[in-house]
């Protein structure tokens, strides 16, 4: 069966999200369905096509078939708000002609071919439901913004090319969460979108921690080397506080992004994290670091919150010297800017060996143990740290590893040393929290017995990544291809 969704004016509006100025294309199953429904329910929410949508939503990811094209330039437009509010007694800004214009722009992409198609492969559905569907997509005049104007059709007859998988997805259920929300006055806003689409895991097993990332590049001023990440983490996480304050909500921040309950003690469950995105891992890596992540826990879906992207969106106001959002960290001898990293970024933005599934990992910066060591002597305190090691896979959900092998030095090319030699200027040792400096650090190599999906994050660091005396975590492991990994002692 195929979703045939034709661009009638061959351009189609709608970007990735609220933060973003990257065009959506192809055009994502979530996108889509959600267009159904509103049209669903401005047909008056008949039964029939109800459960024609609610059979949708039961099938299979589709994949996506569209041709190429390119993006087509969005100058800033300035926009009134649709519903001006005010207390104040014959307020004339509530007049259209008077309302503040706020800066706006409407990404657009044209495709070379303006129809593109929905795959869902090997359903057979019966008339009845084909019918229902077709009725609601009939009425569907526009996907994404409401200048995107497209024709709709439900086919069963075509044969296909095998088409792309989707980063988003559509899921059982999503149609009673659209109608909670909308009857709830919480109606979604342009741009927000469901959860993207994880790895296929073969094993089952994957971290407390999200594979949804928000990466920041890092576009102005001189970065920090590497080991003092710790410092611009802490200031990011500081600037996603400020943002909240700033609409409004300083007293209201949740505590997955505080990282602190209602009473001021630490969180005991994960919240948010802020990593390092550096080059590693390759032949020439030398660990520059070009970026940081925003990273979520799994639990929730913090990213596509509408607080927390206008709270983003308010630390990153738009440029238009660069036409881009950009985020400025100034203090604490930091003088940072950072805009969202988009598709042409580089690789070492990108989080996907960060969120694999594989069986070896290695760490790209060092743990910082949970307690201090007990035993003397090196063969003692090796096994010990091994142990400590184990027990931290089992506090974020991962199973324990077959074999774990600690040490000084990283496998990762370009990670530096968790310990500096004795000979080496203070500077090249890694910044810790006056908490945590008398912690011992070291590099390891986790080998599980099945497939592990990422992030993997571990350590002391994962219970005070939010805390106000240390922003970010000091680890973030990152897959270890065998090539990196010949100088460790595990199998490849």
């Amino acid at each position: 069966m195929t979703l045939e969704i034709e661009h009638l004016l061959g351009v189609a509006f709608a970007a990735r999200n609220q933060a973003s100025d990257v065009p959506d294309w192809p055009p994502q199953p979530d996108r889509a369905y959600s267009a159904l429904v509103a049209t669903w329910a401005a047909r008056g929410e008949r039964i029939e096509e109800r459960r024609a949508l609610e059979w949708l939503e039961e099938q299979p990811i589709p994949e996506t078939a569209a041709s190429g094209g390119f993006p087509r330039t969005a100058p800033t437009v300035f926009v009134p708000p649709n519903d001006p509010e005010t207390g104040r007694v014959a307020d004339r800004t509530v007049m259209p002609a008077l309302r503040r214009r706020q800066p706006r722009r409407f990404p657009a992409f044209r495709p070379h071919n303006p129809v593109a198609r929905l795959v869902w492969r090997g359903l057979a559905p019966d008339d009845t439901t084909v019918a229902a569907l077709n009725a609601v997509a009939a009425d569907t005049s526009y996907l994404g913004h409401s200048a995107c104007l497209v024709r709709c059709l439900f086919r069963t007859e075509l044969e296909l090319d095998a088409g792309e998988r989707p980063s988003r997805r559509i899921y059982p259920g999503r149609l009673a969460e659209l109608e909670r929300a909308y009857h709830a006055e919480r109606r979604p806003n342009p741009g927000d979108s469901v959860p993207a689409l994880r790895t296929s895991r073969i094993g089952g097993f994957e971290s407390v921690f999200s594979d949804r990332w928000l990466v920041l590049e890092h576009v102005g001023r001189e970065m920090p080397d590497l080991r003092a990440e710790a410092l611009v983490a802490r200031s990011m996480h500081k600037a996603v506080m400020a943002g909240y304050e700033r609409i409004g909500l300083g007293g209201a921040i949740p505590t997955m992004v505080s990282g602190h309950s209602p009473d001021g003690a630490p969180l005991g469950e994960p919240h948010l994290g802020v990593a390092p995105m550096a080059f590693l891992g390759s032949p020439h890596a030398d660990g520059t670091v070009f970026g940081f992540a925003l990273i979520p826990p799994r639990h929730g879906d913090l990213l596509s919150d509408t607080m927390f992207q206008h709270a983003i969106r308010e630390i990153m106001p738009w440029r238009e010297a660069t036409s881009r959002r950009e985020l400025m960290l100034e203090g604490d001898g930091l003088h940072l800017v950072f805009a969202l990293a988009g598709e042409n970024s580089r690789r070492s933005l990108d989080p996907d060996p960060y969120i694999a599934e594989k069986t070896i990992w290695a760490t790209a910066t060092p743990v910082v143990l949970d307690r201090h060591l007990k035993e003397t002597g090196n063969e003692a305190q090796q096994a010990e740290i091994e142990k400590l090691l184990r027990r931290a896979c089992a506090n974020i959900g991962l199973p324990e590893p077959e074999r774990v092998v600690a040490g000084k030095h990283s496998a990762l090319q370009g990670a530096p040393s968790a310990y500096p030699s004795g000979r080496a200027p203070p500077w090249t040792g890694w910044r810790l929290p006056q908490s945590l400096a008398s912690r011992q650090l070291t590099h390891a190599v986790r080998q599980f017995p099945q497939p592990v999906q990422g992030p993997v994050i571990l350590g002391r660091t994962a219970r005070l990544r939010a805390s106000k005396s240390f922003g970010g975590p000091i680890l973030i492991d990152k897959i270890s291809f065998p090539r990196n990994i010949v100088h460790a002692t595990v199998k490849g």
